[in-house]
């Protein structure tokens, strides 16, 4: 998937895959990670989740990596923050409020971007890459984190042949095939949520569930 296609949902604002509100699954499983206050959180291809300030209202400063410049500039002016901006050769970084969004390309990041921080929080990454970029996305997480990162990873699973992504079906198997090498993996939950999204039943769904992981990346 070119970075062109998500440019263009941007520009044209199809942003069906923008939740408006906190997502639920966070506020209820969050707290399964256990952190001290003022840890920093990772948030790839962030776009402009209101989740982010739900994760600073918790006392953790936040890091995300968005391609987009709409998303990012959005994000900021939709929640009344002025950021600070400076510019390198990789990524324009905008900060406020301890919420610190690198503007640029996620393959892009090294292990010192990533130098301090303690968890990430997976709600729209891995769901929004097709099958042959999700095991390129998560070797570069695994090879940038630091050791003994939690992730809370949420992914979507439905029948391939009812609906092309994204987001796009990742069923439990294949996060164990991308992870477990690397990381100690948990299931925290399973949910059926189609009948709260009628959206993906208009677009022909049968099923529609909803996995919730806690993966611990190992020592190194």
């Amino acid at each position: 998937m070119k970075k062109s296609y998500w440019l263009d949902r941007w520009e044209r604002e199809e942003i069906g895959f923008h939740q408006s509100e906190i997502n639920p699954c966070l506020s209820k499983y969050w707290q399964q990670l256990q952190l001290a206050n003022g840890c920093e959180v990772f948030v790839p291809l962030c776009g402009k989740s209101h989740d982010m300030i739900w994760l600073r209202e918790q006392g953790h400063s936040v890091l995300g990596i968005e391609f987009s410049t709409i998303a990012t500039h959005a994000f900021f002016s939709e929640n009344n923050l002025v950021p600070d901006c400076i510019t390198s050769d990789r990524f324009t970084q905008l900060k406020a409020n301890d919420i610190r969004i690198l503007c640029g390309d996620f393959f892009n990041l090294s292990k010192n971007d990533l130098a301090n921080v303690n968890a990430l929080y997976d709600r729209a990454a891995l769901i929004a890459l097709p099958p042959e970029m999700r095991e390129r996305y998560v070797q570069q997480l695994l090879n940038i984190l630091p050791a003994a990162t939690q992730i809370l990873l949420i992914t979507l699973e439905y029948p391939h042949s009812e609906m092309s992504g994204p987001p796009f079906s990742v069923p439990m198997d294949e996060v164990v095939a991308l992870y477990q090498q690397q990381a100690k993996i948990n299931l925290l939950a399973q949910q059926d949520i189609l009948g709260q999204n009628p959206r993906f039943q208009e677009r022909g769904l049968s099923r529609l569930q909803e996995n919730i992981f806690l993966l611990t990346t190992h020592a190194k």
